[in-house]
């Protein structure tokens, strides 16, 4: 293979995906959740980039071709690992995170069972707006683990009618708890619609996927 820009781009994209679930081995919160934010929405950048410059540079190849899906696969895979654990497994979020995990496993192995037709299943734009709408999905996410972190950090020990005091106003807020909390909400319920919108997606190019390939899996019938 050539080692142009926008291969390298998609090396280092795929790289960055388990690097965002070390972040979290290596760091505390919520430094981890800042890194694994930045370096997530950096290599979802890249999924943009490399793909532009290899059409706008005329160097599009069959290594780019064949690892970009991979690399796209392996970022939304950890990343929801990743906020699926952090999450504490809450059902917002492992639903449709089990939709994606599975239409992924399902097309990646209709792929491989249709092999040198597996080219009927090319990526369609619909499948881009899909992956674009994960990506987005985790970013929000991510920044929700920021803002959750800092809030449950400055409101330890804190009495609890105190807590509604400051967040009604009644009481001075000298940690900026109310933009903490305001923050910490909003990127939640963003993140888990948006989640919730990539999982319809998704299953709509996985039911595209698989009505394409029908009559590849269609047995001979016998004369």
């Amino acid at each position: 293979m050539t080692w142009t820009i926008p291969n390298i781009l998609t090396v280092l994209r795929l790289l960055a995906a388990p690097g965002v679930a070390i972040m979290f081995l290596y760091f505390t919160r919520p430094w981890a959740d800042w890194f694994a934010l930045i370096l997530f929405v950096t290599a979802s950048v890249t999924d943009w980039l490399d793909g532009y410059l290899a059409r706008a540079w005329k160097q599009e190849s069959k290594f780019g071709a064949m690892l970009d899906p991979i690399a796209d696969k392996a970022m939304v895979v950890i990343a929801l690992l990743v906020i699926t654990g952090f999450s504490g497994m809450n059902p917002w979020i492992l639903l449709p995170a089990t939709v994606i995990l599975f239409r992924e496993v399902f097309v990646s192995g209709l792929r491989e069972f249709l092999g040198n037709t597996a080219g009927l299943l090319k990526v369609t734009k619909l499948a881009k707006w899909k992956t674009t709408a994960q990506m987005v999905a985790l970013s929000i996410l991510f920044a929700q683990g920021m803002f959750e972190h800092f809030f449950a950090m400055q409101t330890i020990g804190m009495d609890p009618v105190i807590i509604d005091n400051i967040l009604s106003g009644n009481e001075e807020d000298a940690l900026g708890l109310w933009w903490k909390y305001q923050g910490m909400v909003g990127t939640w319920w963003g993140g888990v619609v948006c989640l919730w919108v990539a999982a319809v997606l998704t299953l709509m190019t996985g039911w595209e996927y698989f009505r394409k390939s029908l009559p590849y899996l269609r047995d001979e019938v016998q004369p």
